[in-house]
């Protein structure tokens, strides 16, 4: 198969359906383009009604493209990741990954243009994320929950604002920033270096005033990001963490138990904001982010240190925490059902706390004079209990 084949077919999966976020090759399966967390088979001449093991070798090697670290990587760890270019119509993020002794391909369709906060209706504290000088800036949240495009909008609000040096390490690169007002040096793990560690040590001696690290993946990543943090550098990174407490729960454990209170200050004087995504499905089709905001203040910086404790904890400094931005999932799912973005079964289904957000989703319904259950024209058993009467 050449490249001009892969282009063709992959241009047919795009051209397939409006929106294409992911495309799908699995053997025994059609070729399947993504739109709204559905998979729908792309019709092609000639048809792929299952597609063979050799087939998806074939498309796995000419996305490789015989680069030798990718394939050593596939066949010691059983996946790796590569971007593929196509030309004028889009670019991927792919995994290809080994199941049951076959190749399956998963390709992400990137962003040609890094959107703006604005674009996605990211909450209003980004912008004071951007006007940080310092410290630590984590966005967290499942694969596929848009951290990498919430980062990428960051860095663009300050690339318009700042002229700073920024160095970016990135497994594969995923938007590509102009030079505006920043000076922009973007790296591929891989290409330009060859652990994310490696990469943040060098970035140490680059002179740049904000680092995105893709992912921070081990101990010597943190280790490394609380340095630069605590050098006067602006880190941002994500974590593959569904909270905030959880977020931190999971720093401290990549660490010794006799570290952990050395661990706890260096975070207390590093993390800045700590923030949570997850993609609701949305009224009318497609899908909008839920947000879990924790930002550095008094209380979380002594639940850090302390831990957290009846009466301290990460969620309930949020809820406290309102008026400084602060937000939990439960709290901003309510608002996003209040605002007709999404229905009350998905409220309650990605909710944190299901009983909090029923909770609030009556509350609302009350204030609007809406019944808050289905269940009417109850009788009352009067006679229940009483004696029979004798006739």
């Amino acid at each position: 198969m050449r490249k001009q084949e892969v282009d063709y077919i992959l241009t047919r999966m795009l051209d397939s359906r409006k929106d294409i976020a992911d495309l799908n090759i699995t053997v025994g399966k059609p070729l399947q383009a993504g739109n709204s967390g559905e998979l729908n088979s792309v019709d092609m001449d000639p048809p792929f009604a299952e597609l063979t093991p050799f087939q998806s070798e074939i498309f796995a090697l000419n996305l490789i493209n015989r680069d030798r670290r990718l394939t050593e990587t596939l066949l010691a760890e059983g996946s790796c990741d590569v971007s593929y270019d196509l030309p004028g119509k889009a670019r991927f993020r792919i995994n290809i990954f080994s199941q049951r002794g076959n190749y399956s391909i998963v390709l992400r369709k990137l962003q040609s243009r890094v959107p703006t906060c604005q674009e996605l209706n990211l909450p209003e504290v980004f912008y004071e994320m951007a006007e940080e000088k310092d410290g630590i800036i984590l966005i967290t949240g499942a694969t596929g929950t848009g951290k990498s495009t919430s980062l990428a909008t960051l860095l663009n609000e300050i690339n318009e604002k700042k002229s700073v040096h920024i160095v970016t390490l990135e497994d594969p690169v995923e938007f590509q920033h102009r030079q505006k007002k920043a000076t922009f040096n973007q790296r591929e793990l891989g290409t330009d270096f060859e652990t994310f560690a490696n990469g943040l040590r060098a970035a140490l001696r680059q002179a740049p005033k904000v680092i995105l690290v893709g992912e921070i993946r081990d101990r010597e990543s943190v280790e490394i990001a609380l340095r630069a943090a605590e050098t006067g550098h602006l880190v941002m990174s994500t974590l593959h963490t569904m909270d905030a407490g959880q977020t931190i729960n999971r720093i401290i454990g990549m660490f010794n138990t006799e570290d952990e209170n050395q661990i706890r200050i260096r975070l207390v004087d590093t993390i800045r904001w700590i923030v949570c995504q997850r993609l609701l499905p949305k009224e009318g089709g497609g899908r909008v982010a839920a947000f879990e905001i924790m930002r550095q203040s008094l209380r979380v910086k002594d639940t850090i240190l302390h831990g957290e404790s009846d009466g301290k904890t990460f969620q309930e400094i949020m809820q406290a925490g309102r008026p400084f931005g602060m937000v939990t999932f439960d709290d901003y799912i309510v608002q996003l059902y209040e605002r007709g973005l999404i229905s009350e079964e998905s409220a309650k289904a990605y909710a944190s706390n299901r009983t909090n957000v029923s909770r609030g989703i009556d509350a609302m319904k009350r204030a609007r004079g809406e019944a808050t259950t289905d269940i009417d024209q109850l009788e009352v058993d009067i006679a229940y209990g009483k004696p029979e009467k004798e006739w």
